[in-house]
């Protein structure tokens, strides 16, 4: 009775560790960046993202192969932003500099959602007070918009009578992290701090 109760432990041990197993490091399936996701896509990373076609701050027309050619920290703005924009840009390229700090090299992107207005010298002037590095990029009303559907942005221009040229823009906030290779894999929120930032990239960098 002993040997059975012995063989019955011995089993349980067993089944325990591997269901420890499965919750623990089975988690994520054949996903490499589980361990630093923080976030949910519903369908899947593979939502996001995709091919568009833009124009830098030289006036050359660029496609998403060009722009992702390493890791990149993506973001959908417009430069007569008030607020929301310089700040989170400034997020962003705060969060560039410390990971260049630790040896990490990430692209630092601004998307225009405001193509009337932002030309490639505007952005020139945005990004370069920004990030050395930061590219700015802009392009036709209907590149704007793929790009924006690509990456399921959303951006709606308001304007009053009479205030035709000086309108804001509403706009989603998402910074969407993209690798050449992988496409998009993560997407941080306003609060998240350069530091937080960071430290979650490095964690996808090192996970390739």
């Amino acid at each position: 009775m002993t040997r059975i109760y012995a063989i019955g432990a011995a089993a349980m041990i067993v089944i325990l560790s591997v269901v420890i197993w499965l919750v623990t490091m089975g988690r994520g399936g054949d996903d490499q960046f589980a361990v630093c996701r923080s976030s949910q896509v519903a369908g899947g990373a593979a939502q996001i993202g995709g091919p568009f076609t833009l124009v830098d701050e030289t006036g050359q027309t660029v496609t998403e192969k060009e722009v992702i050619d390493q890791p990149a920290l993506i973001y959908f703005g417009y430069t007569y932003c008030p607020d929301i924009c310089p700040a989170d840009a400034a997020r962003n390229a705060l969060a560039v500099s410390l990971l260049e700090e630790r040896g990490y090299m990430v692209k630092p992107v601004f998307i225009s959602v405001d193509p009337e207005r932002d030309t490639p010298e505007q952005l020139a002037d945005f990004t370069s007070y920004l990030h050395p590095r930061m590219l700015g990029l802009t392009g036709t009303p209907e590149q704007v918009q793929a790009a924006s559907k690509a990456y399921r942005t959303y951006y709606k221009k308001q304007t009053e009578e009479g205030e035709e040229d000086y309108y804001l823009v509403d706009h989603s906030t998402f910074t969407y992290l993209s690798f050449p290779e992988e496409g998009f894999v993560e997407f941080f929120r306003r609060d998240t701090t350069p530091e937080q930032m960071a430290e979650v990239t490095a964690c996808f960098m090192d996970a390739r």
